[in-house]
């Protein structure tokens, strides 16, 4: 599936629901007692989707590809914060919503890395690279290649 907007991909979708959540967070007494730490982790997960959104309009691979990654290392950033701010008393009634907040994080994390290993992977160069020889060439190829599996099942029944 091709996304035409950043807005679409269910990769940003999640890492700003990360970022709401983890707002959400730095509302409740223990992080406001922590400043820092709650200022660090909010600017980290509004950093993932804003990587990811950032990446996807700069119109190249090799950019979305870095931008991923710098994405990726505020999903871990924030994972990080997560797991330190679970051992400390005093968020301990908060256990299960950072529990929780680590587990997202750590899915947006994997999904970061697949879309980046297969861009790795694939010869498409980025839409700033479309021009409308390149557009008609690659609409040629998928024509013909409709023509050939209607051929093939066409084989297929005789």
């Amino acid at each position: 599936m091709k996304y035409s907007r950043f807005e679409d991909l269910p990769v940003w979708q999640a890492a700003s629901d990360l970022a709401l959540r983890i707002f959400g967070l730095g509302e409740k007494a223990p992080l406001r007692r922590h400043r820092s730490l709650r200022d660090q982790i909010e600017r980290a997960a509004l950093s993932v989707s804003n990587n990811i959104a950032e990446g996807f309009e700069r119109g190249t691979t090799p950019e979305l590809l870095t931008f991923l990654y710098i994405a990726r290392g505020s999903a871990g950033e924030v994972r990080s914060m997560l797991y330190v701010m679970e051992r400390m008393n005093a968020f301990g009634d908060l256990k299960s919503e950072i529990s929780n907040l680590r587990s997202l994080a750590e899915t947006i994390s994997r999904q970061l890395r697949g879309w980046a290993q297969h861009l790795q992977d694939s010869p498409i160069t980025g839409q700033r690279y479309i021009t409308s020889k390149t557009r008609q060439a690659d609409q040629a190829r998928r024509e013909r290649n409709e023509f050939i599996k209607e051929l093939d099942a066409m084989r297929k029944k005789t």
